[in-house]
């Protein structure tokens, strides 16, 4: 039996952002440490790390919750808006790649693959983001406030990016760093490349693992579809 070829076989490769193509997590440490002290209260650093991969809301309640605040819609806008505004700040800058990102997205790139991003920034973040990993690379993006609340774990982020690009989600390569990116793209029905980061991610069917991205080609990636 021959190898597929990369028409039949890979479709596309479906990236989540924060932790896996850029090392932004860092940035959302000083915000979110930051937003805890302004409400007088203390993060600890296994309540940081639950946070990875949540979309703003979500940790705009966590953040009221371990402070002792009232959670209600109100506090979560104005908390949220608060992390925003914060992250903004320290977006509108150049982020760090993660090891082997920027060489793969060439790569991929300059092999007709097509891309797209999934990640649970929000909208308004992710474009300040896109300044430093380059628009051009992806025919697509899916961001967290455009995703009608079903965020990540949920299958439909990445379901959302395959329906964007007209491709089947089971032909597709997600890229992830994170527990929830991890199972929404398994959910969705893609093979899942993990490159853990900050956050330990547990075996799970579809899931495969790497230390990095360094080395990583077509047909590497191709040998992880489901």
């Amino acid at each position: 039996m021959t190898e597929p070829s990369t028409l039949d076989g890979l479709a596309a490769v479906l990236w989540d952002m924060d932790g896996t193509l850029v090392d932004s997590e860092k940035l959302w440490d000083v915000a979110l440490y930051e937003a805890v002290e302004s409400l007088g209260g203390t993060l600890t650093e296994e309540q940081r790390l639950s946070l990875v991969g949540s979309n703003m809301d979500d940790t705009a309640a966590f953040l009221l919750e371990v402070c002792g605040k009232a959670v209600t819609a109100e506090s979560v806008a104005e908390m949220g808006e608060w992390i925003r505004r914060r992250t903004a700040n320290l977006f509108d800058g150049a982020l760090p790649w993660r090891p082997g990102a920027q060489e793969l997205l060439e790569l991929l790139r300059a092999e007709g693959v097509p891309m797209a991003l999934v990640t649970s920034t929000e909208r308004s973040l992710t474009e300040l983001a896109l300044n430093t990993i380059g628009r051009e690379y992806f025919a697509a993006t899916v961001c967290g406030d455009e995703v009608e609340g079903l965020n990540k774990p949920n299958a439909r982020p990445y379901q959302l990016a395959a329906e964007l690009l007209g491709l089947p989600a089971s032909r597709c390569v997600a890229i992830e760093d994170s527990p929830p990116g991890a199972a929404s793209a398994a959910a969705a029905g893609c093979g899942v490349l993990v490159i853990p980061n900050d956050v330990e991610v547990q075996p799970g069917e579809r899931l495969t693992f790497r230390s990095s991205l360094v080395g990583l080609d077509v047909p590497a990636l191709t040998a992880l579809l489901p």
